[in-house]
């Protein structure tokens, strides 16, 4: 076996010495000092490895599965294994849809158990032949992980079912999650020892390793990561039960591209990271993106496909046309109805036989004449609710074919039993309708599976004794439940539970004419077809580059501990504030120009009582007694509210309302930046916010001098957000034709004057300033939402122009790291709190030897 302390393994594997060379820019750069794009990252750099062009000539997906896909078979004879690749498995055909130019690497457990003596010549064998990283894990440590927190904790969480007594569903158990843990970072350390970090795209697969992107980013933070869950995710209300929530977002989050099969799955997980952890997401251009610590992380929704090469090809084989030729005798005058289920507690096998059961029993005319058989494959889980489905499975078919059976028919024939795939495909195209009755399932490809056998081929045309040239038929029954039933537009989608439904569905299928069968047929064969599994591979990988792109342009480093580790990523030019440079450039200028937004800056928004404290307004006083400076608090807030809270600080100029009224100190009048003499747009603006807020519990309406806003901070969040785009649609149209603007902002729709913002406060600021001459050598000007980035604009448009020194200064900082037109950043109010107690305590320090300077009286 090769050394495990080589970085990559595959440069060892044709025993080449290890070498940079394989990384087309011969370091990582997330090998590089955390947060700085070293001069290692220029293509035309001088190293010393870097005479040859890189020995890349392609790009490389790392495929990261619980299971490999593989076969493997102990030779009984001298010993030892052989491996054959497993062609049903998911991981291996979604290969048809990357390209023959992309290398692919896949890491994953064997299904069957290496002796530990065997496990390094069976690894190196797995790398040589198929590329293949095997992850050996301890009997024990597999138990607790797959059977324990993935088959008793999350599937049936995932699935709907709460944890109400020990005997539904598993009660989380501490010792269990830390498996799961344990497990998923031997899976991140396998990836580790192949992964060239700065050139491979890694895709991880389904909620056996949802932390192992957490594990991955860690070690490198730029790496190009994409998981897909295929299994549901369950509603907020159900996923919050789970202990270990908050773990599983954040680690899910340290993706690129978060890929599910339905809109439904993706809103729920939407839902959840905005109930749990505050996030909101964006749709820009069709493309679904979530905001977290500077990374935008895509959202995919695209339902996974069949392989239609590997079908075809079973259709073809003479097996498959001998076991059809049988089935089409055994039949003989027989309507076929199928159902291909796991022997599972979610996939409503004992539902759907009570459906034939009601069908039989009011439609006594289909007597002799249907059958249903019902394919039930191994279950996967183990345990006593596997044991109880079996159980009532095999009951409740005894019971009905005693009811209704006769010599020589059976309503419903049980295969129990393995079968192998071209028994089940004979199935398929001898069935006039197949059945999928889950109560809840991710996707369930059975009845693509279903359509493209009916779709047949010429052989078994003439097996079945079938016109060729004919329009083919088909028909489907399917659960609203399973992933795959939004896009069959031509099924007749039931509610499982309702057994009367599911048993006329079953009757209309047999009964609908004949021509509408071969149109719905017609139509899903189309859709199958074209989105197959290599298309969905195809889509997935080229939203994963498209999320990756900018990474290399963005510095990036990891904060946090544990699974509570996320990686900051942010624009070269955006940087945290340093305290340290803000005082030494505030000692060394002489006109300064302090802009401060209230809440949200100098006040944390998650503060009940918003009053000023007296730390806040000693610092205000010493900024403001400081002669070079003019100091403004620019609030959105209504002017007397402000006028008390502010009351002691005698120099302090106030913007309130976004601008609307200006004082430049204490003692002067207040006016009024922008001119508006109509009011009257408030009769119809007000009676539409109050019919919002009745209707949407939490909400409140605050009324300015110059404003009205809708609040909707304690509101539900996913009930708020959707009534106030609901609002924002309304007051638009409403006000179409009246000089204000209806705008959204954290939590709140305003409607206020046009032309009435902070900018206009930053502009009047330098234009009085300018016309006595004195141009600010500095300027710091701060706020957190929506509304200061037109200060920031303001300012920073204003550098190198007559407003400013040619010397000037400019700190634009936004409170939290995101997306602004500020330079700066500081991490919350604290922070800022911090920052201008430096500043005071710089102005207390001077004012020991006064110099002549300008202040207020100057303007």
């Amino acid at each position: 076996m090769v050394s495990r302390s080589y970085s990559n393994l595959l440069d060892l594997v044709s025993g080449e010495s290890p070498t940079f060379g394989r990384m087309g820019k011969r370091l990582p750069r997330v090998m590089t000092v955390a947060g700085i794009i070293s001069d290692l990252d220029d293509e035309n750099s001088n190293s010393v490895v870097s005479d040859g062009p890189s020995s890349v000539a392609q790009e490389r997906m790392i495929i990261v599965g619980n299971q490999l896909p593989l076969r493997a078979h102990y030779r009984s004879e001298g010993g030892g294994w052989d491996f054959s690749w497993d062609e049903d498995s998911l991981l291996l055909q979604l290969k048809d849809g990357l390209g023959e130019d992309i290398e692919v690497i896949y890491v994953g457990c064997l299904k069957e158990e290496i002796d530990p003596s065997e496990q390094e010549d069976v690894a190196q064998t797995l790398l040589e032949v198929f590329k293949c990283v095997p992850a050996f894990i301890p009997p024990d440590l597999f138990s607790r992980y797959y059977h324990g927190f993935c088959k008793q904790q999350l599937w049936p969480l995932f699935h709907y079912m709460l944890p109400l007594s020990p005997d539904l569903g598993g009660r989380f158990e501490r010792s269990l999650w830390q498996a799961y843990v344990s497990v998923n970072k031997i899976f991140a350390d396998k990836v580790m020892e192949v992964i060239s970090p700065d050139d491979d795209f890694v895709w991880v697969h389904d909620y056996h390793l949802m932390i192992l992107p957490t594990f991955l980013r860690k070690r490198f933070n730029r790496v190009k990561l994409g998981f897909f869950l295929h299994s549901p995710f369950p509603s907020s209300e159900i996923y919050r039960t789970l202990p270990v929530r908050d773990e599983i977002l954040r680690a899910l989050l340290n993706s690129d591209l978060i890929g599910f099969h339905t809109f439904d799955y993706a809103r729920h997980f939407l839902s959840c990271c905005s109930r749990m952890l505050g996030l909101s997401y964006k749709s820009k251009r069709g493309y679904i993106g979530l905001e977290y610590y500077g990374r935008t992380v895509g959202i995919k929704i695209l339902p996974v496909g069949i392989h239609m090469g590997q079908l075809q090809s079973v259709l073809d084989l003479p097996e498959t046309e001998t076991r059809v030729a049988e089935l089409k005798e055994n039949f003989k005058d027989r309507i076929v109805l199928l159902g291909v289920d796991d022997m599972d507690i979610f996939k409503g096998i004992s539902l759907k036989l009570l459906a034939m059961e009601q069908l039989l029993h009011q439609h006594p005319e289909w007597s002799g004449k249907v059958v249903l058989v019902q394919i039930a494959n191994p279950a996967r889980g183990r345990g006593k609710d596997v044991q109880e489905v079996q159980t009532e499975t095999k009951y409740t078919v005894k019971r009905i074919n005693e009811k209704f059976g006769r010599p020589g028919y059976e309503p419903v024939v049980l295969i129990d039993r393995p079968l192998h795939f071209y028994e089940r495909i004979a199935y398929y195209v001898i069935a006039e309708c197949c059945l999928v009755t889950a109560v809840r399932d991710g996707m369930n490809l059975i009845p693509y599976e279903y359509i493209v056998c009916r779709q047949g081929n010429d052989r078994l045309d003439r097996t079945l004794e079938l016109n060729p040239s004919a329009p083919k038929k088909s028909m489907l029954v399917v659960s609203e439940f399973i992933g795959c039933s939004p896009s069959l537009s031509g099924a007749i989608r039931v509610n499982p539970w309702n057994i009367d439904a599911v048993a006329e569905a079953m009757n209309s299928a047999i009964i609908l004419q004949e021509s509408e069968q071969q149109f719905r047929h017609e139509k899903h064969y189309r859709y199958v077809s074209t989105h197959d599994v290599g298309y969905w591979a195809h889509s997935f990988l080229q939203d994963l580059e498209r999320a990756c792109r900018d990474h290399i342009k963005k510095r990036c480093w990891g904060i946090g501990f544990g699974l509570g580790f996320r990686v900051i990523a942010l624009d070269p030019n955006f940087r945290k504030l340093s305290v340290e440079h803000i005082v030494s450039a505030y000692k060394r200028t002489k006109k300064r120009a302090i802009l401060l937004d209230y809440d949200g800056t100098m006040m944390p928004q998650t503060s009940i009582n918003k009053t000023p404290t007296s730390e806040a307004i000693g610092i205000l006083n010493s900024l403001c007694r400081d002669p070079k400076n003019v100091v403004f608090l620019v609030s959105g807030r209504g002017k007397k509210t402000l006028s008390e809270w502010f009351s002691p600080c005698e120099k302090l100029g106030i913007a309130a309302e976004h601008g609307y009224f200006l004082r430049l100190k204490r003692d002067a009048e207040w006016e009024t930046c922008v001119s508006v003499t109509d009011f009257d747009w408030k009769q119809v603006a007000e009676p539409v916010m109050k019919l919002y807020t009745g209707t949407t519990d939490g909400s409140t309406i605050e009324t300015k001098e110059s404003a009205l806003v809708w609040h909707y901070q304690y509101a539900d969040p996913d009930f708020g957000a959707c009534q106030a785009k609901e609002l924002l649609d309304h007051l638009d149209s409403v006000l179409a034709n009246e000089p204000v603007s209806v705008k959204t902002g954290q939590h709140i729709v305003e409607v206020k004057p046009q032309g009435v913002t902070k900018g206009v406060v930053a502009e009047r600021l330098l234009s009085l300033m300018k016309q006595k001459g004195m141009l600010p050598d500095f300027v710091l000007c701060i706020g957190d939402d929506r509304s200061d980035e037109d200060m920031f604009e303001v300012f920073t448009s204003a550098v190198s122009g007559p407003s400013l020194s040619p010397v000037a200064e400019v700190f634009a900082c936004t409170v939290g790291q995101k997306p602004s037109k500020a330079k700066y950043y500081l991490e919350d109010t604290s922070e800022i709190i911090r920052m201008l107690q430096g500043l005071a305590t710089a102005s207390d320090t001077a004012a020991r030897s006064p110099s002549p300077q300008f202040s207020f009286e100057n303007l």
